[in-house]
C-alpha cells in the first residue's frame, strides 16, 4: 500500500525497488517489510509489504544510532559537550576499575562516536542495563582492548551506552527524554519511539530468522576462506530477544529504537535541511560530513568512513560496502541497522531513504546483497 505521493519519482525505477523488495516477500526472508523514499522535506513514498501495514513499526537496530549522534550535535551547538570532551571529565568513575585505567582518561567522545574507542565488546545487559547506577558501575570496570584512536572497531552497545550517560550528565535527563523533546517530537515523528514501557506497544513487527547461513563454498569465494566471521556480539539469536518488550522496554541507546520506515527516511530529511535551526549548522556539518575516522573496518578491510556518528559513502567506489548502494553520491551520509535495516540521506540529491524488514537472515551475504540492490534502486528513483 502507498502512503504519500510519488511525485517526482522515476516510476520504473521505483517499481524496480518495489519487486525487489516483493520478491524478499515471496522467497519468504521478509515476512513484513517497509520503504519510504523522501525529499525537500516530504513523503514521496511509503509502503508496507507482507503481513505490516503502514503502522507497523519495526525494531531497527543500529539505526538508532542517528538519533543519539542527533542529541549529541544539539549539545555540542550549546556548548555543553564537544568531541574533545573526555570521557572521565564528564563521567569520572570510568573505567576506574578496570586494568586499562592509566589509558581511559585520554578518551573522547569523538572516540566513542567514531567506534576508536578500544572497548567493542565491553559487557552491558540484562539486568543491569534497567538502571543506571548499575549501567555506571559495570562502565567503572571497563577497560580498553587498545589505546583511543589506534583502530576501529564497531562498537554495537557499548559505546552508545557511554555517549547516553554523558547525555544525561551534562543535561540531568535520560537519553530517552532528551532523544524524544530535541529530535522526535520536533520533527514531527511520532510513531518512533526509545525505550517503551513493556507491553505498551501492539504494533510492532515480530522478529523471525529466516534462511541458512553461507555454504562454505560461497564463503571461500568471497573471501578466500570459510573461516569466519566477524559477527561479534550481532547474532539472531541476540536480535530476536527483541521480540521481548523488556527489551525494548530499556532504550538501548545503540539499537533500541523502533519505528517505520517513514520515520527513518524524515529524520534524514531533517538531517538534510536542519529545519527551525534544530542544530548549529557547523555541529552538523560535522556530523553528516566530516570523516573523522578512515582507519580500516575490519570486518570488510576498506575505510571506516567514520564521522562524529554516521557513516559517509565516500569516492572510493565502496559505498556500496558501507550500506550505500552502488548509485548515490560519495557525500551520502547514514547508518544502517542489524539484519538489514536501511537508512541514509543523499546530500546532492536530496533523497533519504529508509528500509525495515522484520525477516533476520542467517545468511548475511545475501543480506549484504540485498541492501546493495536496495539502495542502488532507491537511489535511482530520482
Amino acid at each position: 500500500m502507498n502512503g504519500g505521493p510519488t511525485t517526482g519519482l522515476d516510476p520504473a525505477a521505483l517499481q524496480s525497488l518495489r519487486d525487489r523488495i516483493q520478491q524478499e516477500v515471496d522467497a519468504g526472508v521478509a515476512p513484513a517489510a517497509q520503504f519510504a523514499l523522501a525529499r525537500h522535506g516530504e513523503l514521496l513514498a511509503f509502503e508496507s509489504f507482507g503481513s505490516a501495514t503502514d503502522s507497523t513499526r519495526f525494531a531497527i537496530f543500529s539505526a538508532t544510532k542517528a538519533w543519539i549522534a542527533g542529541v549529541v550535535w544539539q549539545l555540542i551547538g550549546e556548548g555543553l559537550l564537544s568531541p574533545e570532551t573526555r570521557v572521565v571529565d564528564v563521567l569520572p568513575g570510568f573505567g576506574s576499575a578496570g586494568r586499562s585505567a592509566d589509558t581511559v582518561g585520554r578518551l573522547t567522545l569523538a572516540h566513542v562516536l567514531t567506534h576508536t574507542g578500544g572497548f567493542p565488546y565491553a559487557p552491558l545487559g540484562p539486568p543491569a542495563w534497567s538502571d543506571r547506577s548499575s549501567r555506571l558501575e559495570k562502565m567503572s570496570r571497563w577497560r580498553l582492548d587498545s589505546a583511543p584512536g589506534e583502530r576501529f572497531e564497531y562498537h554495537a552497545t557499548s559505546a552508545h551506552w557511554v555517549a547516553a550517560e554523558m547525555i544525561h550528565a551534562v543535561t540531568g535527563r535520560d537519553h530517552a527524554v532528551e532523544v524524544r523533546e530535541r529530535i522526535t517530537e520536533p520533527l514531527g515523528l511520532p510513531s518512533f519511539v526509545l525505550g517503551a514501557p513493556a507491553g505498551s506497544l501492539d504494533d510492532v513487527a515480530e522478529l523471525v530468522a529466516v534462511g541458512e547461513p553461507p555454504s562454505e563454498a560461497t564463503l571461500i569465494e568471497l573471501f578466500g576462506s570459510a573461516e569466519m566471521l566477524l559477527l561479534g556480539e550481532i547474532t539472531p539469536d541476540l536480535l530476536l530477544g527483541f521480540n521481548d518488550p523488556r527489551s525494548r522496554d530499556v532504550g538501548l541507546p545503540g539499537g533500541g529504537g523502533v519505528g517505520t520506515a517513514a520515520d527513518l527516511a524524515l529524520l534524514y530529511q531533517g538531517l538534510l535541511h536542519n529545519p527551525d535551526g534544530l542544530w548549529d549548522p557547523a555541529a552538523l556539518h560535522d556530523g553528516t560530513a566530516n570523516v573523522r575516522c578512515t582507519l580500516p573496518d575490519p570486518a570488510t578491510g576498506i575505510p571506516s568512513n567514520r564521522t562524529l556518528g554516521l557513516v559517509v559513502a565516500g569516492d572510493d567506489g565502496a559505498g556500496a560496502l558501507r550500506g550505500m548502494g552502488h548509485t548515490s553520491s560519495a557525500r551520502t551520509f547514514g547508518h544502517n541497522g542489524a539484519a538489514g535495516q536501511i537508512a541514509w540521506a543523499d546530500p546532492e540529491s536530496g533523497l533519504s531513504f529508509g528500509f525495515t524488514i522484520s525477516g533476520i537472515d542467517r545468511d548475511f551475504v545475501s543480506e549484504a546483497r540485498r541492501t546493495a540492490s536496495l539502495g542502488s534502486r532507491a537511489a535511482a528513483t530520482v
